[in-house]
Protein backbone atom coordinates (compact mmCIF):
# COMPACT_ATOMS: atom_id res chain seq x y z
CA UNK A 1 0.00 0.00 0.00
CA UNK A 2 1.55 3.42 -0.85
CA UNK A 3 1.93 5.52 2.17
CA UNK A 4 -0.41 8.64 1.67
CA UNK A 5 1.79 11.99 1.35
CA UNK A 6 0.56 14.29 3.97
CA UNK A 7 -0.80 17.79 1.36
CA UNK A 8 0.90 21.34 2.23
CA UNK A 9 -0.72 23.46 4.72
CA UNK A 10 -0.98 26.80 4.06
CA UNK A 11 -0.02 28.66 7.71
CA UNK A 12 -3.00 30.23 8.99
CA UNK A 13 -2.41 34.03 9.18
CA UNK A 14 -3.53 35.27 13.10
CA UNK A 15 -5.60 38.13 12.91
CA UNK A 16 -4.16 41.26 15.06
CA UNK A 17 -7.04 42.15 17.51
CA UNK A 18 -6.30 45.68 16.41
CA UNK A 19 -7.40 45.34 12.91
CA UNK A 20 -10.63 43.69 14.21
CA UNK A 21 -11.09 46.74 16.29
CA UNK A 22 -10.95 49.58 13.89
CA UNK A 23 -13.56 47.98 11.25
CA UNK A 24 -15.74 48.20 13.99
CA UNK A 25 -15.00 51.67 14.40
CA UNK A 26 -17.49 53.69 12.57
CA UNK A 27 -16.71 56.47 9.69
CA UNK A 28 -17.25 59.82 11.31
CA UNK A 29 -20.44 61.96 10.27
CA UNK A 30 -19.06 64.39 7.53
CA UNK A 31 -20.96 67.45 8.42
CA UNK A 32 -21.20 71.42 6.20
CA UNK A 33 -21.31 74.30 8.49
CA UNK A 34 -23.50 77.02 7.45
CA UNK A 35 -23.97 80.43 9.17
CA UNK A 36 -23.24 83.90 8.53
CA UNK A 37 -21.28 84.13 11.64
CA UNK A 38 -17.81 83.35 12.24
CA UNK A 39 -17.62 83.47 15.53
CA UNK A 40 -21.51 81.31 16.07
CA UNK A 41 -19.03 78.94 13.10
CA UNK A 42 -16.21 78.39 15.25
CA UNK A 43 -18.61 77.99 18.67
CA UNK A 44 -19.95 75.31 17.19
CA UNK A 45 -16.80 73.55 15.65
CA UNK A 46 -15.41 73.29 19.56
CA UNK A 47 -19.03 72.00 20.84
CA UNK A 48 -18.53 68.94 18.21
CA UNK A 49 -14.52 68.69 18.80
CA UNK A 50 -15.64 68.26 22.66
CA UNK A 51 -18.37 66.29 22.47
CA UNK A 52 -18.34 63.97 19.47
CA UNK A 53 -14.63 63.60 18.99
CA UNK A 54 -13.47 61.92 15.61
CA UNK A 55 -17.45 60.97 14.99
CA UNK A 56 -18.21 63.83 13.06
CA UNK A 57 -15.61 65.78 10.66
CA UNK A 58 -16.57 68.89 9.96
CA UNK A 59 -15.66 68.95 5.72
CA UNK A 60 -16.80 72.86 4.89
CA UNK A 61 -18.13 76.03 5.93
CA UNK A 62 -20.02 78.64 4.58
CA UNK A 63 -21.20 82.23 5.72
CA UNK A 64 -23.86 83.16 3.00
CA UNK A 65 -26.05 81.10 0.35
CA UNK A 66 -24.14 80.92 -2.92
CA UNK A 67 -21.27 79.72 -0.94
CA UNK A 68 -23.31 77.57 0.78
CA UNK A 69 -24.58 75.70 -2.04
CA UNK A 70 -20.80 75.86 -3.84
CA UNK A 71 -19.45 73.92 -0.95
CA UNK A 72 -22.63 71.57 -0.62
CA UNK A 73 -22.48 70.28 -4.37
CA UNK A 74 -18.26 69.83 -3.66
CA UNK A 75 -18.20 67.95 -0.36
CA UNK A 76 -21.24 65.67 -0.76
CA UNK A 77 -21.79 65.86 3.05
CA UNK A 78 -23.89 63.53 4.82
CA UNK A 79 -25.18 66.44 6.72
CA UNK A 80 -25.59 69.76 7.01
CA UNK A 81 -26.45 72.46 9.76
CA UNK A 82 -28.06 75.34 7.95
CA UNK A 83 -28.87 78.64 9.22
CA UNK A 84 -32.53 79.94 7.80
CA UNK A 85 -31.19 83.51 7.77
CA UNK A 86 -28.50 83.93 5.29
CA UNK A 87 -27.33 86.62 2.95
CA UNK A 88 -27.59 85.90 -0.36
CA UNK A 89 -30.54 83.84 -0.55
CA UNK A 90 -31.62 82.50 2.61
CA UNK A 91 -31.43 78.89 4.02
CA UNK A 92 -34.98 77.70 1.54
CA UNK A 93 -32.98 79.07 -1.17
CA UNK A 94 -30.01 76.54 -0.64
CA UNK A 95 -32.47 73.96 0.11
CA UNK A 96 -34.20 74.39 -3.19
CA UNK A 97 -29.98 74.16 -5.24
CA UNK A 98 -28.84 71.29 -3.44
CA UNK A 99 -31.39 68.54 -2.84
CA UNK A 100 -32.35 68.69 -7.04
CA UNK A 101 -28.58 67.77 -7.34
CA UNK A 102 -27.17 66.44 -4.54
CA UNK A 103 -30.65 64.66 -2.84
CA UNK A 104 -28.93 62.18 -0.45
CA UNK A 105 -27.69 65.08 1.43
CA UNK A 106 -30.09 65.76 4.36
CA UNK A 107 -30.11 68.92 6.25
CA UNK A 108 -30.75 70.15 9.88
CA UNK A 109 -31.77 73.31 10.29
CA UNK A 110 -29.76 75.49 13.30
CA UNK A 111 -31.23 78.64 13.59
CA UNK A 112 -32.38 82.07 16.49
CA UNK A 113 -35.55 82.02 15.19
CA UNK A 114 -38.32 80.02 16.19
CA UNK A 115 -40.82 81.94 14.03
CA UNK A 116 -43.76 79.31 13.12
CA UNK A 117 -43.53 80.30 9.16
CA UNK A 118 -39.52 80.03 9.18
CA UNK A 119 -39.99 76.05 10.52
CA UNK A 120 -42.54 75.28 8.30
CA UNK A 121 -40.61 76.82 5.19
CA UNK A 122 -37.60 74.90 5.61
CA UNK A 123 -39.29 71.76 6.36
CA UNK A 124 -41.37 72.03 3.34
CA UNK A 125 -38.08 73.00 1.51
CA UNK A 126 -36.45 69.31 2.40
CA UNK A 127 -34.72 70.34 5.52
CA UNK A 128 -34.82 67.37 8.31
CA UNK A 129 -35.61 69.02 11.24
CA UNK A 130 -35.04 72.13 13.47
CA UNK A 131 -33.42 72.77 16.22
CA UNK A 132 -32.73 76.40 17.79
CA UNK A 133 -29.35 77.98 18.78
CA UNK A 134 -30.27 77.49 22.69
CA UNK A 135 -29.62 73.64 21.85
CA UNK A 136 -26.87 72.27 24.22
CA UNK A 137 -23.63 70.57 22.69
CA UNK A 138 -24.98 67.41 23.92
CA UNK A 139 -28.08 67.88 22.13
CA UNK A 140 -26.98 68.99 19.02
CA UNK A 141 -24.44 65.78 18.17
CA UNK A 142 -27.50 63.70 18.53
CA UNK A 143 -30.04 65.53 16.76
CA UNK A 144 -26.61 65.21 14.20
CA UNK A 145 -26.78 61.80 14.64
CA UNK A 146 -30.32 60.92 14.32
CA UNK A 147 -30.57 63.04 11.16
CA UNK A 148 -27.58 61.24 9.75
CA UNK A 149 -29.61 58.32 10.52
CA UNK A 150 -32.63 59.57 8.59
CA UNK A 151 -34.64 60.50 11.59
CA UNK A 152 -36.38 64.05 11.63
CA UNK A 153 -35.44 65.93 14.73
CA UNK A 154 -37.51 69.27 16.12
CA UNK A 155 -36.43 71.15 19.36
CA UNK A 156 -39.29 70.18 21.51
CA UNK A 157 -41.66 73.75 21.05
CA UNK A 158 -41.41 73.45 17.46
CA UNK A 159 -42.63 70.22 16.78
CA UNK A 160 -46.08 71.21 17.34
CA UNK A 161 -45.85 73.81 13.91
CA UNK A 162 -44.47 70.98 11.92
CA UNK A 163 -47.65 68.85 13.22
CA UNK A 164 -50.12 71.31 12.34
CA UNK A 165 -48.93 72.53 9.46
CA UNK A 166 -48.87 68.83 7.99
CA UNK A 167 -52.40 67.90 9.23
CA UNK A 168 -54.24 70.38 7.80
CA UNK A 169 -54.48 72.28 11.67
CA UNK A 170 -52.00 75.08 10.97
CA UNK A 171 -53.04 78.50 11.53
CA UNK A 172 -54.22 80.55 8.59
CA UNK A 173 -51.51 81.82 6.47
CA UNK A 174 -50.74 85.22 7.43
CA UNK A 175 -51.68 86.83 4.32
CA UNK A 176 -49.88 90.21 4.52
CA UNK A 177 -46.48 88.35 5.39
CA UNK A 178 -47.48 86.13 1.96
CA UNK A 179 -47.31 88.86 0.02
CA UNK A 180 -43.16 89.60 0.11
CA UNK A 181 -40.52 87.80 -1.73
CA UNK A 182 -37.92 85.82 0.33
CA UNK A 183 -35.68 89.22 -0.30
CA UNK A 184 -38.14 91.35 0.87
CA UNK A 185 -38.37 89.33 4.27
CA UNK A 186 -34.90 89.25 4.90
CA UNK A 187 -34.52 93.07 4.35
CA UNK A 188 -37.76 93.24 6.81
CA UNK A 189 -35.92 91.25 9.80
CA UNK A 190 -32.69 93.49 9.05
CA UNK A 191 -34.68 96.72 9.55
CA UNK A 192 -36.79 95.29 12.40
CA UNK A 193 -33.36 94.35 14.15
CA UNK A 194 -31.85 97.74 13.79
CA UNK A 195 -29.59 97.54 10.62
CA UNK A 196 -28.41 100.57 8.40
CA UNK A 197 -29.36 100.32 4.92
CA UNK A 198 -25.88 100.09 4.32
CA UNK A 199 -25.05 97.25 6.89
CA UNK A 200 -28.38 95.63 5.16
CA UNK A 201 -26.32 96.09 2.10
CA UNK A 202 -23.51 94.65 3.58
CA UNK A 203 -24.93 91.53 4.83
CA UNK A 204 -27.17 90.18 2.20
CA UNK A 205 -24.53 91.63 -0.75
CA UNK A 206 -26.80 93.73 -2.40
CA UNK A 207 -26.66 97.76 -3.02
CA UNK A 208 -27.70 100.07 -0.96
CA UNK A 209 -30.35 101.46 -4.15
CA UNK A 210 -31.53 97.78 -3.92
CA UNK A 211 -32.36 97.92 -0.25
CA UNK A 212 -33.93 101.00 -0.31
CA UNK A 213 -35.96 99.15 -3.29
CA UNK A 214 -36.95 96.63 -1.04
CA UNK A 215 -37.83 98.80 1.61
CA UNK A 216 -40.00 100.61 -0.57
CA UNK A 217 -41.77 97.80 -2.27
CA UNK A 218 -42.02 96.38 1.74
CA UNK A 219 -43.70 99.55 3.13
CA UNK A 220 -46.42 99.72 -0.52
CA UNK A 221 -47.31 96.20 0.28
CA UNK A 222 -47.83 96.46 3.71
CA UNK A 223 -49.31 99.52 3.88
CA UNK A 224 -46.92 101.39 6.30
CA UNK A 225 -45.34 104.68 6.08
CA UNK A 226 -41.86 103.87 7.95
CA UNK A 227 -39.19 101.97 9.19
CA UNK A 228 -40.20 102.33 12.94
CA UNK A 229 -43.55 100.90 11.49
CA UNK A 230 -41.96 98.36 9.75
CA UNK A 231 -39.81 97.65 13.17
CA UNK A 232 -43.07 97.15 15.01
CA UNK A 233 -44.62 94.92 12.73
CA UNK A 234 -42.35 92.27 12.29
CA UNK A 235 -42.16 92.60 16.47
CA UNK A 236 -45.42 91.72 16.60
CA UNK A 237 -45.26 88.92 14.34
CA UNK A 238 -41.87 87.37 15.82
CA UNK A 239 -39.88 87.77 12.31
CA UNK A 240 -36.95 89.50 14.17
Amino acid sequence: MTEQQPQDQQPQQQQHPDDAAERLVPAPIRLVLVDDHRMFRTGVRAELDQVAGSAVEVVGEADDAPRAVAVILATRPQVVLLDVHLPGGGGIEVLKQCLTRAPDVRFLALSVSDAAEDVIGVIRAGARGYVTKSITGVELVDAVRRVADGDAVFSPRLAGFVLDAFSGSAAPVDEELDRLTTREREVLRLIARGYAYKEIARELVISVKTVESHVSSVLRKLQLSNRHELSRWATARRLV
